[in-house]
């Protein structure tokens, strides 16, 4: 299926730089945590240090991997449309926008469809906004 023409880029929405921090504080604080146990595994080689040292680790990589997937995810605003996770929707498909329970932001197609939007990204009342200004 052909990709629409989508126009001129108005503006991105990302994740918000607060959801950024927090997920590089807890992997700055979890490496430290792995560096610190790992060392009390060399100097009293108790098998528990490494045990725990190993936690430490892993906690980091799903960390680093939650803010990388994180850091895709993105609203493309176009003058006909908008862009998110790959796809592609043309102002005319969309028939309503709300903001769910859990702060998301639900965009219901005209085929019955609903694309939800995270709360982590920034700008998501000024996103909901712009979306209805098109849509009236």
């Amino acid at each position: 299926m052909p990709e629409p023409d989508l126009g001129k880029l108005v503006a991105v929405h990302s994740t918000s730089p607060a959801f950024l921090q927090r997920a590089a504080i807890v992997a700055a604080l979890s490496f430290l945590f792995f560096l610190v146990a790992l060392i009390f595994y060399f100097v009293w080689q108790s098998f528990l240090y490494f045990v725990l040292s190993t936690g430490f680790l892993i906690v980091q990589i799903f960390t680093m991997i939650g803010w990388w997937m994180q850091k895709r995810n993105a609203v493309s605003i176009y003058s006909n449309g908008l862009v998110y996770r790959k796809r592609s929707i043309l102002w005319s498909e969309i028939a309503d926008v709300e903001k769910a329970a859990d702060s998301s932001l639900g965009i219901s197609l005209s085929a019955g469809e609903v694309v939800n939007v995270p709360a982590s990204l920034q700008g998501l009342d000024r996103l909901r906004s712009f979306i209805r200004e098109r849509i009236a």
